[in-house]
């Protein structure tokens, strides 16, 4: 079948690249726009508590909500505030509505905190359904341009934080972080691909090839949302990036990397080509297969953030894939061998000495080889038993330095750390009216409960048969002890202490991830071994084997276990922070599972090529190495290195993501596929390949008789020899 695929692209190139770029601009000019949200409850179902008590609150509620933003005061000396000072704040808030401000619809001024540390001024701003809106955001901006103005002769300093200002900071914090994870790929790719081949030509085709396809996948994308009616979750865009430039860039040096190899076996132009996406082929799709079965098992998620995730990245693969067996073998058949101009290095074999001499000790001593790489992914794999995950996605997701964050942190030292996302609780009667005798009693449980700051008056619906009480939290909401606050004492005794007949649902960002808890551990559970026992029978199809799924994926599976060791040692005891992100296991865990999968998969589906070669299985292990070793090694820095431009985002939440995706990348290509993988079938030996015996020769129909001779037969001979069995 590829076979034939490569010899129809080959020979057709013009007709290939005018239906990519007829197909391209069809799509971009039918999709929709793609939308994307950063609110939270978005992303769960129904049934949770959290998600029945905003549908409650806007029944009986329909215009009230809680502040859009908080502008703090405080003395630039860090001092108590002063009587004139005071004032001065009074002053600001008469100013600011005189500037009547757009979609500003109330500017409410606080008494200065019990300590006269700080003083607010709480924000009314008009309601957005809409996720790409940007009227709060505006409003934000003009507010603070104001501000700035209105204390500039004061003792004073300012800042607006709360919910408006915190979306605002994480939206510029993600369109700069964007433009350098992009910039930051592209020239690492660049210079990668220089290095590796010399030549400008190789360096620039995967950004040409990939930045072309780049829009048509945001299209299907948003088809597919629209379709689905999907939400996508604000910071897929820098991990689609990612991926379809880290991933596309990886086939096409997987196939390039066969191309070269081809000619150097005295093949022409247009034959190399067809005789490397026949080889090829077979490995990049069923290693594309395996991400994209991965990445669909997140449908089956309880989360839209995951399901909308899974989709969006599978498509995007999808078409990396499509590109690299068709796009690029006929943009390349066009250059010739051109492509890597200015370099002549293409035209000879490299001594590969270092490559030759570790697959020489790897097929003399597969057993040390086993443990000691083995033995790396356990090391790493303990530390993963400390993980904590933590929901604070706010500060995490903007800069230190950003007002958002800044003023938070000046907020908690007047007031309760809960202020700028309260939590509700929404009362409803059995039947009849809530007496004032029951509304007194049940405010007075709430402002009984641990980690409790204050319980506000009761709002009641017009009918006096629902009440939302506003519970502030002594707690920053998204922090541990806020959760075990929501999920513990608040809930049970907001659903104890109620009337009878009465019903109550706690709602508030604090108690949507609370639920986010539930659902995380409902999807570890459904999600993961699905994943793996698809990707199993992915590699049992390609391998006609029912012994190598089982020792692949457990070796994918110690890869993951180091990955997660890997990140909670750097960030949580190096660095010192409270825990990783709270989605950072499903998304490393696909992401590691799958691309882990890749390399393994390119790694034995060489061993079994080298086997049907009529090798024994420790020397197809020593060849397998020296020849796809340096493609391993190649696609690993790369797709490793394009993750790990996502550190330089400037928020936590980017930065971990980048430092344990790309980590597990190295982890999968340096140890896993490089060494583990071929150890351990060098060991298991033939009996790798049962009941398919894939490593027999495709015209053996008796048992696999092994040629017996040394493993530094030159490459080029063993093509020609393969060449001719394939004839």
């Amino acid at each position: 079948m590829f076979a034939r695929l490569g010899a129809v692209v080959v020979h057709n190139p013009w007709k290939v690249i005018g239906l990519w770029v007829l197909l391209a601009v069809a799509v971009v000019a039918t999709a929709p726009e793609l939308k994307s949200t950063t609110d939270q409850s978005a992303f769960l179902p129904s049934h949770y508590e959290s998600i029945q008590a905003m549908h409650l609150q806007q029944e009986a509620f329909p215009d009230s909500s809680a502040p859009a933003a908080i502008i703090v005061f405080a003395r630039k000396d860090g001092a108590a505030l002063t009587d004139a000072d005071a004032a001065s704040v009074l002053s600001v808030a008469a100013d600011l509505r005189g500037a009547q401000i757009n979609d500003v619809t109330a500017i409410q001024p606080m008494p200065p905190s019990q300590n006269r540390l700080i003083q607010i001024i709480a924000v009314q701003m008009t309601k957005v359904t809409n996720p790409n809106d940007t009227t709060r955001g505006d409003a934000v901006k003009a507010l603070r341009a104001e501000l700035k103005q209105r204390i500039a002769d004061t003792e004073l300093k300012a800042g607006i934080t709360g919910e408006a200002a915190q979306v605002l900071d994480q939206l510029e914090s993600g369109e700069k972080g964007m433009t350098i994870i992009g910039i930051a790929t592209i020239v690492l790719i660049l210079v990668l691909l220089l290095v590796i081949f010399r030549s400008p030509v190789i360096a620039v085709l995967p950004i040409v090839v990939i930045g072309t396809i780049s829009s048509m996948v945001g299209g299907l994308i948003a088809v597919v949302a629209k379709a689905f009616d999907l939400q996508i979750d604000a910071s897929i865009n820098a991990i689609l990036v990612v991926v379809l430039f880290g991933v596309g860039t990886d086939y096409i040096l997987f196939l390039m990397f066969r191309y070269r190899e081809r000619l150097r076996a005295g093949e022409d132009s247009k034959t190399a080509m067809i005789s490397a996406v026949t080889r090829v082929g077979e490995a990049i799709t069923s290693a594309a297969g395996a991400v994209i079965i991965a990445f669909l098992a997140l449908v089956l998620s309880t989360l839209g953030m995951f399901r909308a995730l899974g989709p969006a990245l599978a498509i995007a693969v999808a078409i990396a894939l499509v590109a690299g067996l068709t796009l690029v073998p006929a943009v390349v058949s066009l250059i010739g061998t051109k492509v890597f101009w200015p370099s002549t290095a293409w035209r000879t074999e490299p001594k590969g000495a270092r490559f030759t001499a570790v697959g020489n000790a790897l097929g003399r001593r597969p057993g040390a080889f086993a443990v000691v790489s083995g033995g790396v992914l356990v090391v790493f794999g303990v530390f993963a038993l400390g993980f904590h995950p933590t929901f604070d996605l706010s500060s995490g997701s903007t800069s230190e330095a950003s007002e958002s964050v800044v003023y938070s942190k000046e907020l908690v030292k007047g007031m309760p750390a809960g202020t700028t996302q309260p939590s509700d609780v929404l009362l409803r009667s059995g039947g009849g009216e809530l007496t004032v005798d029951q509304l007194t009693a049940y405010r007075g449980a709430l402002a009984a409960v641990p980690g409790v700051g204050q319980v506000a008056e009761p709002k009641l619906s017009a009918d006096r048969t629902i009440a939302d009480y506003v519970v502030t939290l002594a707690d920053i909401p998204e922090s541990d002890a806020a959760l075990d606050t929501v999920q513990g004492p608040l809930r049970e005794t907001a659903h104890s202490a109620a009337p009878a007949g009465a019903t109550v649902a706690v709602g508030g960002l604090t108690s949507v991830f609370v639920d986010f808890q539930d659902a995380m551990a409902r999807d570890y559970s459904i999600v993961f071994p699905v994943a793996a026992l698809l990707i199993m029978i992915v590699l049992g199809l390609l391998l006609r084997s029912l012994v190598a799924p089982w020792y692949l994926m457990a070796s994918v599976f110690l890869g993951f276990a180091a990955t997660l060791g890997a990140a909670v040692l750097v960030f949580q005891h190096c660095r010192g922070e409270s825990g990783l992100i709270f989605t950072l296991p499903v998304i490393m865990y696909l992401f590691v599972v799958a691309l882990g999968t890749d390399y393994n998969i390119l790694m034995v589906a060489r061993l079994r090529e080298e086997a049907r070669e009529g090798n024994e299985p420790k020397q197809a292990a020593a060849l397998a190495l020296r020849h796809t070793g340096p493609t391993i090694a190649a696609a690993g820095v790369i797709l490793a290195g394009t993750f790990a431009s996502m550190m330089l985002a400037g928020n936590n939440v980017l930065a971990q993501m980048g430092f344990a995706i790309s980590a597990g990348i190295a982890i999968a290509a340096f140890v896993m596929a490089m060494f583990f993988t071929p150890a351990l079938t060098a060991i298991i030996g033939h009996t790798a390949w049962w009941p398919g015996h894939g490593d027999r020769k495709p015209d053996d129909s008796g048992p696999n008789q092994p040629r017996r001779g040394t493993m530094t037969t030159p490459p080029v001979a063993e093509e020609a020899r393969a060449a001719a069995v394939e004839s």
